[in-house]
């Protein structure tokens, strides 16, 4: 896209404070992993640091769920900075499936996997941190070498992100 997604404001206020608040409604404590030097806005939320720039998805969110494991939290809500319309609902209706399933992972399916919008098990950290040491840095690598349970959804709006600058028209 050319810039920081994460402090792209839209209707009034950057998408890390809309992402922030949408799951602070259901999660706590809410963690943002924040890539080195990366400026953000005062956000009601623990800000944790990359140390390397560039690596994918996957280490963040490593890092997220050892934080979420280390708070005495069973799951963690994993999201992309860049869904300016996301809702606690959503949170809801995966938990609510991951509170009944064996599943490690609880991803929304509407014709593609949003890997950057699920409930991950926190005890998936270590996995994650060999699969990057393996050279992985895709969410896919992770879905796919744990018991992920996949929620058939219409196509909605709380799950849009943004990648281009026209998608916040």
């Amino acid at each position: 896209m050319g810039r920081d997604k994460a402090t792209l404001v839209f209707e009034g206020r950057t998408l890390v404070q809309r992402v922030v608040d949408a799951v602070g409604a259901r999660c706590d404590p809410v963690f943002v992993v924040a890539a080195p030097g990366q400026s953000l806005p005062e956000l009601p939320a623990e800000i944790l640091r990359d140390e390397v720039r560039g690596v994918g998805p996957l280490l963040a969110t490593a890092r997220g769920l050892r934080a979420a494991a280390d708070a005495g939290r069973d799951w963690a809500f994993v999201c992309a900075v860049d869904m300016p319309h996301l809702h606690a609902r959503v949170i809801d209706e995966l938990m609510a499936v991951a509170l009944s399933t064996a599943a490690e992972v609880v991803l929304p399916w509407d014709g593609r996997d949003h890997y950057l919008t699920g409930v991950y098990r926190t005890a998936l950290a270590e996995r994650a941190d060999q699969l990057v040491a393996a050279g992985e840095r895709s969410m896919r690598a992770l879905a796919d070498a744990c018991d992920t349970q996949r929620i058939v959804m219409e196509p909605r709006h709380e799950l849009t992100n943004v990648n281009t600058p026209g998608d916040l028209a």
